[in-house]
């Protein structure tokens, strides 16, 4: 197939498979260029939807184009979905939509992970809401039946004893103003007698309270100078509650700051094997700019999943000499692609250009490109097109077409594509043409077709 045959059944597709792939704003062309968020269907589909395309038969293509569009615009990024749906019950817990998360709650426990528990406690807790007595002391014993060892059962052991002492009856919508009054009644007290204030916010972070009463509580707690506020908030942060509140706990000793609650933090991490503890703490590193502990974990921590994250920390601190050196002594590919992304997040595009232009792994190398793709710092495309004419591997000149594409720098692509002797590669770049808005991309299309 001829040039100007690829150039007419490139734009009817693009036109059949409209709004899929008509001009996509930046983020959606990025979600729609790289192939680290396609999954293998689309990867088939997008190579069947080319196949179809040599042979002209532009119904076919169009339609693989779709059905490959909803994989492509994936986003999920390592997103896990117990995760999600336990974050998504919470939401509705804390919004008194008991009855929705109940749902939720469901199907997160038929996952049968790490959350089960967790699930478990919160559907006790939604039933108890809804007044279904029965039914939330059925769901406390599957916990303890279940989880014998489960950091949930004091809080579940306590939410026991209050379903037991209830009526049975529905719980009415005065509760909710019960807990506003509750929360209003803790912030007086603590800011008159702070002393006495302590022992309840204790008592409250060990009882059957909302979970929006129990973040409540450790804000409280977190805005105080008190030596014996920091003790109960380092004892949560330690796991002496319910996991969710040590994460909570985690969070806000990082907005606590300072010497001492950041050695609290190095504590935690040391002596907890949790990977969740250990993710929060280094997260809660960056809020409080401990730039030194993120850098020391990402060198030596052992486990690469946090290394990851103490990169991704170190990108939002514009670390941009510690990962230029973490780059240099890091042996894994995976962290190595972090450690581009948060240049990319710190704006180090020299970096990243010298990277693109010398790194000697294939991945990593168009990894540097497509990051420098999503940035349009002075230079960056003049070092695009450097790369594209000095290198003569076909897959890191794709790569470049690709991140001139997220660029839409339509006169760039209409360059190269002027000089391409090489078919395949003016066809990838005419085809990228053909879905950008631009007077540049239409002329040279029009020019094609003369």
């Amino acid at each position: 197939m001829d040039i100007r045959h690829f150039v007419i059944g490139s734009i009817l597709v693009a036109a059949a498979s409209a709004p899929a792939l008509a001009q996509p704003a930046p983020d959606e062309r990025f979600s729609y260029v790289y192939g680290e968020q396609f999954k293998l269907q689309t990867e088939a589909q997008l190579k069947a939807a080319a196949d179809a395309l040599q042979r002209i038969d532009l119904k076919a293509a169009a339609d693989q184009l779709m059905a490959a569009k909803p994989a492509a615009n994936w986003t999920g990024f390592g997103d896990d979905r117990a995760d999600d749906l336990y974050e998504r019950a919470r939401d509705l817990i804390e919004n008194g939509k008991f009855d929705r998360a109940l749902a939720e709650l469901d199907r997160l426990i038929s996952l049968k992970g790490n959350r089960t528990d967790a699930a478990l406690y919160w559907k006790a807790y939604s039933l108890s809401k809804l007044g279904q007595r029965a039914e939330a002391l059925t769901a406390i014993a599957d916990l303890s039946k279940q989880f014998a060892d489960s950091r949930w059962l004091k809080d579940a052991r306590a939410l026991e004893v209050e379903v037991r002492q209830s009526t049975g009856q529905a719980v009415s919508p005065a509760s909710q103003d019960d807990e506003e009054l509750k929360l209003l009644a803790l912030r007086g007290l603590m800011n008159s007698e702070p002393e006495q204030a302590l022992p309840t916010i204790e008592k409250m972070l060990t009882s059957a309270n909302s979970p929006k009463v129990k973040d409540r509580a450790l804000f409280v707690l977190s805005q105080s100078h008190s030596a014996r506020a920091r003790e109960i908030i380092a004892s949560v942060a330690k796991g002496n509650a319910n996991p969710d509140l040590q994460l909570k706990a985690i969070r806000y000793i990082g907005m606590m700051g300072g010497t001492d609650n950041r050695q609290i933090l190095a504590d935690v991490y040391r002596a907890s094997n949790d990977t969740a503890v250990k993710r929060a703490i280094l997260r809660s590193y960056m809020t409080a700019g401990d730039r030194e502990r993120l850098f020391s974990l990402a060198k030596g921590e052992t486990d690469a999943s946090l290394r990851g994250e103490a990169v991704r920390q170190l990108g939002n601190m514009n670390a941009r000499s510690e990962l230029a050196q973490l780059y240099t002594s890091e042996s894994s590919v995976d962290v190595k692609r972090q450690i581009l992304q948060s240049m990319f997040q710190s704006g180090d595009s020299d970096k990243l250009i010298e990277l693109a232009r010398g790194e000697r792994d294939p991945e990593l190398r168009r990894t540097a490109i497509r990051n420098l793709g999503q940035m349009k710092r002075t230079g960056t495309s003049e070092a695009l097109t450097s790369i594209y004419n000095s290198d003569s591997n076909v897959d890191v000149r794709k790569a470049v077409v690709n991140a001139l594409f997220i660029q839409n720098n339509a006169s760039a692509l209409v360059t190269l594509a002027r000089a391409e002797k090489n078919m395949e590669l003016k066809k990838e770049i005419v085809s990228r043409l053909s879905n950008m808005k631009s007077p540049e991309a239409r002329d040279y299309l029009m020019e094609l077709l003369k």
